[in-house]
């Protein structure tokens, strides 16, 4: 096997040599015999042409009018197109992240020849652009950096709960990064008081290069508040449709602004309830079933009897609550439970049995003298 491969490596050689000696005119040939002669490894690692590749049909190879990397390196094949086996050599170094950077045809043209790879048809090319991408950091992942270095510190909620706003709109970022991999904060402080941050980021935008981007704004902790959509009316009853959840700053959200909507469907206005500003559950209140002067179902109910009758409430009232109604018969004015919408129940309240607690004493036993 040894013996082998050192007679072709021996052949190889000797092609190589003689191959400069042919005058061939011909782009084709010229192209033909750079396959053959580019056995060579190359010095930065990259691996020859595969046998695969010697034998593939031909195709010309073309220089590209621009092309973008998102490496250090660019590689033949990054600027011509049909380059086979020798795509994979280095031969540029990239511009840095988020820039473009001009190559001269004439450069690529010698690059690639030093590789032996020969006949690349240039066309109306006189340079390529070389475009180097990074990852590309958005205004999102920006707030979300930002949020995650002060959650948890200076009284600050979870990362959910904070809201930040920058003074100015910021730019996408291209920078050298991994995907994974976080910018690093070379200044980051927050006062509470007025809910301003300002930061420092470091961001990697080339070969030993970077660059110093700073960012500032308001943070503030925010939370779930149930808002009106609408204008609602006092003693209106209030549906889903007229509510939505909105985040709000914690200052403004207390133990008496509920955060869903079911806390404050079915229940009625207290006082009129502006639009966008957030309920409160002293603005809520039992909605009226019954209206002062509205006629009313009266119900009496003992074992074996049910009457109902017509009756004029004296009060208004919600579901539980007690009132006094006009009996039209009797001309006498009842107490009531409100039960539903226009209906009162008259009927007596069956008194609980009264039990003597066990730790009371019992009378004292006659003792037969006065």
């Amino acid at each position: 096997m040894r013996m082998r491969i050192a007679a072709t490596l021996a052949v190889t050689l000797a092609t190589a040599i003689a191959a400069p000696a042919r005058a061939q005119s011909d782009t084709q040939l010229g192209f033909q015999a750079g396959f053959q002669v580019g056995a060579r490894a190359d010095v930065t690692g990259a691996l020859p042409p595969t046998n695969a590749a010697l034998e593939a049909p031909f195709e010309v190879p073309t220089l590209r009018r621009s092309v973008v990397v998102t490496g250090e390196i660019v590689r033949i094949g990054d600027l011509i197109d049909n380059a086979g086996g020798y795509a994979a050599i280095p031969v540029f170094r990239s511009p840095d992240v988020g820039t473009t950077g001009a190559v001269p045809a004439r450069k690529i043209i010698e690059a690639a020849r030093a590789h032996n790879l020969f006949g690349v048809e240039t066309g109306d090319v006189i340079a390529v652009d070389v475009t180097r991408a990074g990852r590309l950091i958005t205004r999102k992942e920006l707030e979300a950096r930002i949020a995650r270095l002060f959650s948890g510190t200076n009284g600050l909620g979870g990362i959910s709960d904070l809201t930040l706003n920058f003074d100015r709109i910021p730019a996408n970022i291209n920078a050298d990064l991994p995907p994974d991999a976080d910018l690093k904060a070379m200044r980051a402080s927050y006062e509470a008081r007025s809910g301003r941050f300002d930061v420092v980021f470091d961001v990697p935008v080339g070969v030993s290069r970077r660059t110093l981007l700073r960012y500032t704004g308001t943070l503030i902790e925010t939370a779930d508040a149930v808002v009106p959509n609408r204008t609602i009316g006092r003693g209106e009853v209030i549906r889903a449709g007229d509510l939505m959840v909105e985040r709000r700053p914690r200052a403004e959200v207390t133990g008496e602004v509920p955060a869903t909507i079911a806390e404050v469907v079915g229940r009625a206005a207290r006082q009129a309830l502006r639009q966008g500003m957030p309920v409160r559950r002293t603005d809520l209140a039992k909605p009226e079933m019954v209206k002062r002067d509205d006629n009313v179902n009266l119900l009496y109910a003992v074992p074996g009897i049910l009457l109902t009758t017509r009756g004029k409430a004296l009060e208004s009232g919600g579901e539980g609550d007690l009132i006094n109604v006009l009996n039209p018969q009797s001309k006498r004015t009842v107490q009531g439970v409100v039960t539903g919408f226009g209906r009162v129940d008259i009927s007596p309240v069956t008194p609980r049995p009264v039990v003597a607690a066990a730790s009371q004493p019992a009378d004292p036993a006659p003792t037969g003298t006065e």
